[in-house]
């Protein structure tokens, strides 16, 4: 369970030393000491059911010091029985049995809270699993973002799958939010870290895994069955042969970034989402790249793109993508990660997810010494 900010567990000291300040400066008939009444709520924002009834003890004890203590508050010691001081002892009892109540409800919110937090963590890591850092000669790093500080899973998925046919990759983007947005991410990745293995094609993979999200969307029923849609990205990565293999189901294409250029990877031939080809009955397309030594592939999610900036403007992707185009993944993605909260204000509006995949340019070996040298 987090703890409170440091400014508000000292609140209530703040509070009483304040209260302390003015009481002498103020005149007689003014008793800035009924004020102290507010200290058992005042405490139960940061502290927890014990301290409350502690601080609510401590403040009785102080009205009743500064109401009968004539070198302190310029009263006889008579004040400290009239009724305007009973009344107001009488009250900050009351009002500390409400801030205990309130204290103990809110640690008790808190620690359900935590234990949320605590779940959907766990969650995630099962749903959106750390990518490996390396598999083969491919360097990997993958990036999500919630748009919510709350929500620690969403519609956004990735994953990548090393296979006898090469590094199959998957990005894609859930319809909605919510609980069927986060079913449907893991029933679509569960498909496709199945069928990765077994489907000598993209088109084939894509395929697949488009008919278990059909059959899942039945099963579901309702009547958005037509509308529980996923856009999506395969890729394929041969190091062997030096190709990119692409299959675009109504994403937004990958980002293929060289020390020359970076440009989409679009052939304007994408098929309809995942879900929605069963109503169009197109067959899906393979779009083929050369992958040269220290080109890097990225996939990301419409998150990204369409961040916008205070004035509205859209986050311009591949201008920035242009002056990093010699970092490695990592870097990259960490750049990315900290220009989007910079070009958003900190308040991102969708979730947001990458992957960065590099084959690194083969390093120079050292020239063999000369015999005299």
């Amino acid at each position: 369970m987090p703890a409170p900010p440091a400014w508000m567990r000292w609140l209530p000291v703040f509070y009483v030393v304040a209260l302390l300040l003015l009481e002498p400066m103020t005149p007689v008939d003014w008793p800035v000491s009924f004020a102290l009444i507010a200290v058992p709520l005042v405490t139960a924002f940061a502290h927890g059911p014990v301290v409350v009834a502690g601080a609510t003890a401590f403040a009785i004890l102080l009205e009743g010091i500064l109401a009968g203590t004539p070198c302190c508050a310029g009263r006889a010691v008579g004040y400290l029985w009239e009724r305007h001081y009973v009344a107001s002892y009488i009250c900050t009892a009351l009002v500390g049995v409400l801030g205990t109540i309130l204290a103990a409800h809110r640690t008790h919110r808190e620690r359900t809270l935590a234990d949320v937090r605590f779940v959907a963590d766990i969650a995630q890591r099962v749903l959106l699993r750390p990518v490996p850092h390396q598999i083969g000669s491919l360097l990997l790093e993958s990036l999500y973002l919630s748009a919510a500080a709350e929500a620690r899973i969403g519609g956004d998925l990735y994953e990548a799958v090393p296979t006898g046919y090469g590094v199959r990759l998957l990005i894609g983007d859930v319809r909605g939010k919510g609980l069927l947005a986060v079913e449907t991410a893991a029933a679509l990745l569960g498909a496709f870290r199945e069928a990765a293995h077994d489907e000598p094609t993209l088109p084939a993979l894509a395929d697949r895994v488009e008919t278990s999200m059909n059959r899942r969307a039945m099963l579901l029923g309702g009547s958005e069955v037509g509308e529980r849609f996923v856009t999506a990205v395969f890729a394929e990565i041969t190091t062997e042969a030096r190709v990119i293999r692409v299959v675009n189901c109504g994403h937004p294409p990958p980002v293929l970034i060289r020390s020359t250029e970076v440009r989409e990877l679009d052939n304007g031939r994408s098929a309809p989402p995942l879900n929605l080809g069963m109503l169009v009955g197109e067959p899906y397309h393979v779009d083929a790249y050369a992958l040269r030594p220290g080109d890097q592939l990225l996939l990301y999610t419409d998150g990204i793109t369409e961040t916008r900036d205070a004035a509205g403007a859209f986050y311009p992707l591949l201008q920035r993508l242009r002056s990093w185009r010699t970092l490695p993944p990592r870097e990259l993605l960490h750049q990315l990660h900290d220009d989007l909260l910079a070009h958003s204000g900190g308040r991102l509006e969708d979730d947001i997810a990458a992957l960065a995949v590099c084959l690194p340019a083969a390093r120079r070996s050292a020239p063999p010494a000369s015999p005299g040298g």
